[in-house]
């Protein structure tokens, strides 16, 4: 008889879906149950609960005593987390037997924490990693499981980065379960063994968005790109007003002159051209409720009250 792995899944959102339907077409695995967050906004994992008749949960404290005892009687082998934004602790990592894993956009032990593929855009990095490791008492410090890395290139932006890592997360999660599966007993390799200390990412807010023009041009370039929808976009002031920036592209031997770091130095039919601190970047799609003109000099804060003759 095959072996069958009895699986809870906490998940939610668009992270969560292709990875439901990789796992939940494999006779190998039996999901007992689905847990969303519990502020979710997902119908989704909801609609596929009732037409697979797969438990659907959803709880403001999943370590409540009266939560554990109603996860218990489920008697699964294993936890899954996607995409999930309770802590884990300890009596709930108890549960299941082969414990609790979780699948995380990022290449650990560099990229605890949130926001993890705008950071790796924001680093200039060349690939991002998908890892999933066990749960354990920290923050996606757990012993690594498995690990796949995708490619970054300058075409991508946030968006194009998630449709990368919705897929991503699927195969390598998918992977991972297939090892409890085919291996007698599965060991992660500790993220001390990999760097004594790793990085954690901290979550953005609102106020990050906003361009430093004293920035390299590739800098300004990767920090527009790692915002974009939908994400908040980068904004830029100009007197009073807030200006939307959602894609630039980089000038290939666009020379380097000393100026005024934020002044508009070049103007075209669909496009604006800024100084940075090394070069100038061009402004390909904005949003902005004046009209920009030569010699304008974008600013990190408003200026009230300031009016230009157009």
């Amino acid at each position: 008889m095959n072996k069958i792995l009895k699986i809870g899944y906490f998940a939610d959102g668009p992270w969560s879906h292709e990875a439901f339907n990789r796992i939940h077409s494999d006779q190998s695995f039996d999901i007992r149950f689905i847990c969303v967050r519990y502020d979710t906004q997902d119908d989704t994992l909801k609609n596929l609960c009732k037409k697979n008749k797969i438990t659907y949960l959803k709880n403001k404290n999943i370590n409540s005593e009266s939560f554990l005892s109603q996860l218990a009687e489920f008697d699964c082998d294993l936890f899954v987390s996607m995409s999930f934004n309770q802590i884990f602790k300890k009596n709930i990592l108890n549960i299941p037997p082969l414990g609790i894993i979780n699948c995380h956009a990022g290449k650990l032990p560099f990229y605890r924490g949130r926001n993890v593929l705008n950071w790796a855009l924001i680093n200039n990095e060349s690939e991002f990693g998908v890892t999933v490791h066990f749960v354990d008492d920290g923050i996606d410090t757990g012993d690594i499981i498995l690990q796949s890395t995708y490619p970054i290139i300058d075409s991508d932006d946030y968006h194009s980065l998630l449709q990368k890592a919705y897929v991503g997360c699927a195969e390598t999660l998918y992977a991972a379960l297939k090892m409890f599966i085919s291996e007698e007993k599965v060991i992660g390799v500790k993220q001390k063994k990999i760097h004594p200390v790793g990085f954690y990412c901290t979550v953005r807010k609102p106020g990050d968005e906003i361009i430093d023009w004293n920035q390299t041009t590739r800098d300004v370039f990767n920090f527009i790109r790692a915002i974009s929808s939908p994400g908040p976009n980068a904004i830029t002031y100009l007197g009073e007003h807030e200006i939307q920036i959602v894609k630039a592209e980089q000038i290939k031997d666009a020379p380097y002159y000393k100026g005024i770091v934020g002044a508009v130095v070049g103007i075209g039919k669909d496009y604006f051209e800024i100084k940075t601190q090394d070069s100038f970047i061009r402004v390909i799609q904005y949003i902005s409720p004046v009209k920009i003109m030569m010699g304008d000099r974008f600013k990190m804060t408003p200026t009230p009250s300031c009016h230009r003759a157009d």
